[in-house]
């Protein structure tokens, strides 16, 4: 398990971004730094550079757009709906199938941005539950004073 996923608690995230009120510099890199794996992986390539000129002016719906680009490529934005004073924004790996159809992923919020990172967050949260390594992990050794007993009887 990498050093990111040790220390990325979906739920306490996810938690923290319904209780905010607005969008912040610390709020967003704390996103970054918890639920993002390949932006500190990529170094200072043009779209992390983009990424940081978007938090520094606050434009925090670009921000979230360009960092669910970078994060998720598989992933698109399915739908932004804003109903009731709150913003809907669903995420999908098939946005051309029909809803009923589709396992899309939604965030909601009063702000735009939060509720862009609520859909991207639960994303990240259930990447990390999917993800088992390819090879089956190595039992740990026996303690030293278990012995195996047959216990059946072939008379």
């Amino acid at each position: 398990m990498t050093a990111a996923a040790l220390h990325y608690d979906p739920s306490s995230l996810a938690g923290r971004l319904r209780n905010v009120q607005t969008m912040t510099r610390p709020l967003m890199l704390e996103i970054i730094d918890k639920a993002c794996r390949r932006f500190p992986s990529l170094g200072q390539s043009e779209r992390t550079a983009r990424v940081m000129r978007l938090i520094d002016a606050e434009a925090w719906a670009d921000a979230a757009l360009v960092l669910m680009e970078l994060e998720l490529p598989l992933w698109h934005v399915r739908r932004i709906v804003y109903d009731e004073g709150e913003w809907h924004c669903a995420l999908s790996r098939e946005r051309e199938l029909p809803d009923w159809l589709d396992a899309s992923t939604e965030g909601c919020h009063g702000d735009l941005a939060i509720a862009l990172l609520s859909a991207f967050v639960e994303v990240q949260a259930r990447a990390a539950e999917g993800s088992r390594p390819s090879v089956p992990s190595v039992r740990p050794a026996p303690d030293a004073l278990y012995q195996p007993a047959a216990c059946e009887n072939f008379s």
